[in-house]
This record gives structure tokens, C-alpha cells and sequence, in this order.
């Protein structure tokens, strides 16, 4: 680890918790900021998020807070955690009191809801072209996180010596941090993973087995990869940890809440029961519409997520999509160049 920063984590959730207990634990000092006061006194009590992550202590370099504008001007290196359709605004609660050198960096995944921006460029669009920034992205769940498991992320920025100072922050021995200069790609591969990862879990559900569920990872990226070409980024840029990598975590294990809201939806639950059981945000139903939009916008043909947006928004059941899958017209398999 380099020298132990101030850093401000913004997002109480399960993601912004773990990454607030590894980084403390790493002997950084670390702000945890919530938008709901008695929420964060319950962490202060407590000492943990029982609610998303009960039985891991906080460590003592580890405080909350409820005060955003405070938490903001405290921090020149920020950490956002916040739910997509949530990130625009912190961004422009955070602005008055971000100081000149600040670092953004966020764990936000998916594309603006309505806009259909990504990430960098809703970071760009409120808070302008010259700031630092980076993306955390790859195959990582927030409870091994905070468990001090084994995990490999990128950090991805437009500029690598930002990346590569944010991974050299973030990096210790059980969490590697690799730096990056493919932002883009990162952020479609985070956000096309969790309609997969939907996609995933219905065909569990159905009991349609191993086989469909590697074919629906394989063909997934290939929709992935063709999605990349819109925003201009290469084939082997989906072929990392923030690609494929997190592509398959999250299609295969169930600590995945888009897969388990697929096998719920699989099984006969309706959307309003399965997200209920969940209890937290599941970002692929956001995801399912943004990128239904973009293939509407520019003709491309995507058909596992097509299905997957007819079957959250047109409500068509989950065994008439499957059909047509597997009966529409047979083509070329299609290859990542």
C-alpha cells in the first residue's frame, strides 16, 4: 500500500461498506457517508452494517457520517457507492465542496437512467472535462471484500497515471488493483453483465442447466462486445476482469442479486416479489432498459438482451422468451475479432 490517505466513501449500501472496511483495514482514514441519519447511528452503535453485512467489525480507522457536504470537503479522494440512478445527483450535492485536487473515483455501475450517459460522462457533464477520475470495476462482491478474500478489480481512467495512482492506493495483498486506460468498456462490461447475469438466472430457474447457462455467458459477451462497438472500444478490452470476468462471477453465483432476481423470475415469482425478497438495488433492470434504448437507437441486434427487457418491461414470460432464443433464424456463431 502507498502512504494512508483521507479517503470518503459515499454509500452505505453493501458495496460502499466493504470497500470502507478494506481500505481502513488497510490503515487508510475512512469516512463512511449514508443519506439516512438513523441508518448511520445504527453503524455508529453497532460498529457494523448488520443490515448488508452483519458479524464485520469496523475498524477503529473507520467513522460514519450523515454530514455530506462536511464528509466532501474533509476528503480529496472520493468514493462513490451509490445506485446509477442516484449518481448524478450525489455528484451535484457533492460539488460546492469538493476541493480543487479532489479524486472521483465510484464503484457506480451502468448507464444513466433517461440519458443513457455513462458514468465518466455524467462526471464530465457535472462536474466538467478536468477533473481526476476513475472507475473500480471487475469481478468482486462486496462480502469477500469485506471478508479480506482474494479479489482482482481494475481501476480505469482516461488518464492511466490517475488509474494507476487510485490502484496503487487501493492495492494490498489479498485486493489487486490493476490500472487502466479502457474507461468505456468498463463501464458497458459492468453494466451488461448484470442484464446477463438476469439472463443467467432465468434459464437456472427454468432447470435448463450447465449447458445453457455457458451458452448464454459466451453469447452474452459477443452482445457485449457488439455494444462496445457504438462507444469505440476494441474486442480484447471485454476480455479482462471488468469483461469476462466479471461477466462470469456474476452469472454463476448466487451472491449475484440481478442472478437471483433471474432464478426467482425462473421459478414463477412475479418482478415485485422477487425485488422485494431481495430487499436491495438490483441494477439490471435499470441497465435492461438503457441498453434496450441504445439497440433501439442504433439497429443492433441483441436478442438475450432484448428478451430480458420485454420479459422486466412488456411482462412476457420468462418460458416464450426462452422459446424464442431457441428458435429464431440460425446464423454464424458469432466471434470476438
Amino acid at each position: 500500500m502507498t502512504r494512508p490517505e483521507k479517503i470518503a466513501v459515499l454509500g452505505a449500501g453493501s458495496w460502499g461498506t466493504a470497500m470502507a472496511i478494506m481500505m481502513a483495514s488497510a490503515g487508510h482514514q475512512v469516512t463512511l457517508w449514508g443519506h439516512d441519519p438513523a441508518h448511520i447511528k445504527t453503524l455508529a452503535d453497532a460498529r457494523c452494517n448488520a443490515q448488508f453485512l452483519p458479524h464485520i467489525d469496523f475498524p477503529e480507522t473507520l467513522s460514519v457520517s450523515d454530514d455530506l457536504s462536511q464528509t466532501v470537503a474533509d476528503h480529496t479522494f472520493l468514493m462513490l457507492a451509490v445506485p446509477s440512478h442516484a449518481f448524478r445527483q450525489t455528484l451535484i450535492k457533492c460539488q460546492p465542496s469538493i476541493q480543487a485536487n479532489t479524486i472521483i473515483t465510484w464503484l457506480t455501475k451502468g448507464f444513466e437512467t433517461d440519458t443513457g450517459l455513462l458514468t465518466h460522462e455524467v462526471v464530465n457533464d457535472v462536474l466538467g472535462n478536468n477533473v481526476p477520475m476513475a472507475l473500480i470495476s471487475g469481478p468482486s462482491f462486496a462480502l469477500e471484500v469485506a471478508q479480506n478474500l482474494p479479489t482482482a478489480v481494475i481501476v480505469a481512467s482516461p488518464d492511466i497515471e490517475v488509474a494507476t495512482h487510485v490502484a496503487d492506493t487501493l492495492r494490498t495483498t489479498s485486493f489487486l488493483a490493476y490500472p487502466s486506460n479502457n474507461i468505456a468498456s468498463a463501464e458497458i462490461g459492468g453494466s451488461m453483465k448484470n442484464i446477463l447475469a438476469i439472463a443467467a438466472g432465468i434459464s437456472d430457474g427454468l432447470g435448463f442447466g450447465a449447458n445453457a447457462r455457458a451458452a448464454l455467458i459466451t453469447l452474452g459477451l459477443n452482445e457485449m462486445v457488439q455494444l462496445g462497438n457504438v462507444y469505440h472500444c476494441s474486442e480484447s478490452s471485454f476480455l479482462g476482469l471488468a469483461g469476462v470476468g466479471d461477466l462470469v462471477l456474476t452469472c454463476t453465483d448466487d451472491k449475484s442479486r440481478n442472478r437471483r432476481l433471474g432464478l426467482q423470475l425462473g421459478r414463477g415469482e412475479t418482478i415485485s416479489e422477487a425485488k422485494a425478497s431481495i430487499g436491495q438495488e438490483v441494477e439490471g433492470i435499470h441497465a435492461a432498459r438503457e441498453v434496450y434504448a441504445i439497440c433501439q437507437k442504433w439497429s443492433l441486434d441483441m436478442p438475450i438482451c432484448l428478451q430480458i427487457y420485454r420479459i422486466l418491461f412488456e411482462q412476457l414470460p420468462p418460458e416464450a422468451a426462452v422459446r424464442y432464443l431457441l428458435t429464431r433464424a440460425q446464423r454464424v456463431e458469432p466471434q470476438i475479432s
